[in-house]
């Protein structure tokens, strides 16, 4: 993965920055209960959302077990539809491919539909330091570009910000990029929307090369598939004359009717809408229509580690909706950048380090970024149970040496629990020490625990004893 994020402090560091930001908390707040109070209406209205859930997960499942052969099909009909097909094992790899197709056509700017993955990979970085410009154009991504930002929510990666700020950036720094505010630009969201509109327009109609991503794949007839709310991602995918795609490799379905089933479950659960507004569908190049040459880079970039993990591989399964950030307590209150990765909460917690590993503090921290309530796997379309994959990666973090204070703290506690002996004896050494014990820990590995919480508190004696007790006072 990508270095974009790299040198962010862990988690728990981050996130207690962010939470001591009233304005981010309120942003977060009003944007997340507004989207999980849309996304319940629109999934009540289906009469089995259970059944399209696991429908959706056997599809993912069933494909990713036989992905090789999908991605194999794939190729073979891209091409056979007129397009390129290159391969990458890694962002350096993706990075190259992609600079090297840009640099072949002559230009030196390209306009950019928003891309996971290519975020994923530092692809605008890359492009920087070859001398090309990359120009995002969905409205999110604009804001968080212009304002040297980074995206804090999958669906909205502008989230954490409000029209009060987005109004101040616009102005700032909108005419370093292009077309310029208007200087009397109001905080209206339809001002703030024209601005972007006319920002964009000559941008569109001048670039020649198209980065995207894709949210689907279709196998059977090598067509892309992009869900969006704003119609800028049509103008990138059919205007400029070169168009490359960059996608994960798990974003395969292998057929138009499996494909059906994604286009019911994405739309209700990212946006709360019952269809997107606009789904722009291609496939290879047609002769006076769109784009003249098309380039789909594949990309792997640790997936099929993450497929080799049997607990861990559900992950693959995820289609980006962010609902399961949208429920999330943790994400609520400290927001996407906490997370130091381009997929924030609990679908980041999981995905994250599974694709760039735990040796860094950041990437050791993710797993334990969560309580554990499991309101991800609820709302989750594709059923990713994200507190399993947690509790898994958590287990993986402490084999590989992390986190030591936690597994001295569980050797002890298997000892005393395995005999009946030492647990008494445990119990009343601590009954007769408790006033002895601290309600805050000043030192060692729980005092991060105690920051935020008072310790129990110390029955005099153990249960056992006092029921025993009880019992010869009552002469049974």
């Amino acid at each position: 993965m990508s270095g974009t994020f790299l040198g962010m402090p862990a988690f728990p560091t981050a996130a207690e920055s962010a939470v001591a930001d009233p304005q981010l908390r309120h942003n977060l707040r009003k944007a997340t209960r507004t989207i999980r109070r849309t996304r319940r209406t629109v999934v009540g209205e289906v009469d089995d959302w259970a059944g399209l859930r696991a429908a959706g997960a056997a599809i993912k499942d069933r494909t990713l077990r036989h992905l090789d052969r999908h991605l194999e099909r794939l190729e073979e009909a891209v091409t056979a539809a007129g397009g390129h097909v290159h391969w990458a094992a890694d962002a350096d790899e993706a990075n190259a491919i992609v600079t090297g197709l840009v640099r072949a056509t002559g230009e030196s700017e390209v306009v950019k539909v928003k891309s996971m993955a290519t975020q994923e990979i530092g692809l605008n970085e890359a492009l920087a330091a070859a001398g090309i410009t990359a120009y995002e154009t969905d409205l999110a991504e604009l804001i968080v570009q212009l304002g040297e930002d980074r995206p804090s929510h999958i669906l909205v990666p502008a989230i954490h910000r409000n029209r009060a700020e987005i109004r101040e950036i616009f102005l700032r720094t909108m005419a370093d990029w292009g077309v310029p505010a208007p200087d009397d630009l109001t905080d209206d969201p339809r001002a703030l929307a024209e601005a972007a509109r006319r920002h964009l327009r000559d941008r569109f109609l001048t670039t020649r090369v198209a980065v995207s991503g894709a949210n689907f794949a279709v196998a059977e007839t090598g067509t892309l598939v992009v869900l969006e709310s704003e119609g800028n991602g049509r103008m990138c995918l059919t205007l400029p004359e070169t168009l490359i795609s960059v996608v994960g490799i798990e974003k395969l379905v292998p057929t138009w009717q499996d494909l059906e089933v994604f286009l019911r479950l994405l739309p209700r659960s990212s946006t709360g809408e019952r269809m997107n507004p606009y789904t722009s569908m291609w496939t290879g190049v047609a002769p006076g229509d769109g784009p003249r040459e098309f380039h789909l880079v594949l990309l792997d970039n640790g997936r099929t580690d993450v497929l080799a993990d049997e607990v861990g591989r559900q992950a693959l399964r995820c289609i980006r909706c962010s609902a399961c950030l949208n429920v999330c307590p943790v994400y609520e209150r400290t927001g996407g950048h906490a997370y130091g990765s381009v997929y924030p909460g609990p679908i980041g917690a999981i995905l994250t380090p599974q694709l760039r590993g735990t040796a860094s503090e950041v990437d050791a921290s993710l797993p334990y970024a969560s309580s554990l309530c499991g309101a991800c796997f609820e709302v989750c379309p594709v059923a990713i149970d994200i507190p399993e994959v947690l509790v898994h990666l958590r287990e993986r973090v402490v084999e590989q040496g992390g986190r030591p204070g936690e597994r001295a703290v569980m050797a002890a506690a298997s000892w005393a629990f395995g005999d009946e002996r030492r647990l008494g004896w445990a119990q009343r050494t601590a009954g007769g020490a408790r006033s002895l014990v601290p309600r805050r820990l000043p030192l060692g590995p729980a005092v991060a625990w105690t920051d935020t919480r008072d310790l129990p508190e110390i029955p005099p004696e153990p249960f056992r004893d006092w029921w025993a007790r009880r019992e010869k006072e009552d002469g049974r």
